[in-house]
């Protein structure tokens, strides 16, 4: 498979290499958004739906403005026309998908079963890690992102106040964003990462949320295409 060129290459290393020039919030929303886009592509407008199966960090490609490309198509599976694949297929979907560390699933993790809602999963953690800076499982801590941000996602999602809203964001940001958008990021995160898959947005529903609550997403530049897959 050839790529083209990918000048600002992928999100793990514009979002968590130190050394790199802290990636503004409009970009940060814009990215959030146009994965939401290419998730929804596979999921419902491919003749043969997809499941990625493998979205993380450094599968995000980055071009020359920052348009998301969704690369590596190693753990997709096709075909899928329901949420939840049934368990006849199970045992050939445990040896394709696998996943990454800190962005799997553990509906899947514990039931075998592909799902749409896999996908939607991995798109919370990633929107987590655009929020706060910090890596889906991270070592200084030795936890999973999303085991730390337990506690503020439900405390926030309730009754969630500015200032504990604020706290989350990635400080090297230096304040410089949006408020309201980075609650409605959290909370949008918040539904992905539910226990239950069912409960899960669809990709289309989260692209809805986000065009309703985040004034940003209004301004992006690329088009769909741009940001469905390589």
């Amino acid at each position: 498979m050839v790529f083209e060129y990918i000048p600002n290459g992928n999100l793990q290393e514009k979002l968590h290499e130190r050394n790199n020039e802290v990636l503004p919030w409009k970009t940060r929303t814009a990215i959030a958004y146009q994965l939401a886009q290419a998730i929804e592509y596979l999921h419902e407008k491919c003749t043969l739906q997809i499941i990625h199966g493998d979205i993380k960090a450094s599968n995000i490609l980055l071009d020359e403005r920052f348009n998301c490309k969704l690369c590596d198509f190693g753990s997709a599976k096709m075909g899928f026309s329901s949420t939840v694949m049934p368990p006849s297929c199970s045992r050939t979907t445990k040896q394709v998908m696998i996943g990454s560390p800190g962005y799997t699933d553990p509906h899947y993790l514990r039931t075998g079963l592909a799902s749409k809602k896999n996908d939607v999963y991995s798109l919370g953690v990633i929107i987590l890690e655009l929020v706060t800076g910090m890596e889906a499982f991270c070592p200084e801590r030795g936890q999973l992102l999303t085991s730390i941000m337990a506690p503020n996602l439900k405390a926030i999602s309730e009754v969630g106040t500015a200032m504990e809203v604020a706290e989350l964001v990635d400080p090297r940001l230096g304040g410089e964003f949006d408020l309201d958008e980075a609650k409605a990021m959290v909370s949008i995160a918040g539904l992905c990462l539910h226990q239950s898959p069912t409960v899960r947005p669809s990709a289309s529903q989260i692209m809805q949320i986000m065009k309703e609550k985040m004034g940003s997403i209004d301004l992006l530049l690329s088009p769909a295409k741009d940001c469905r897959h390589k």
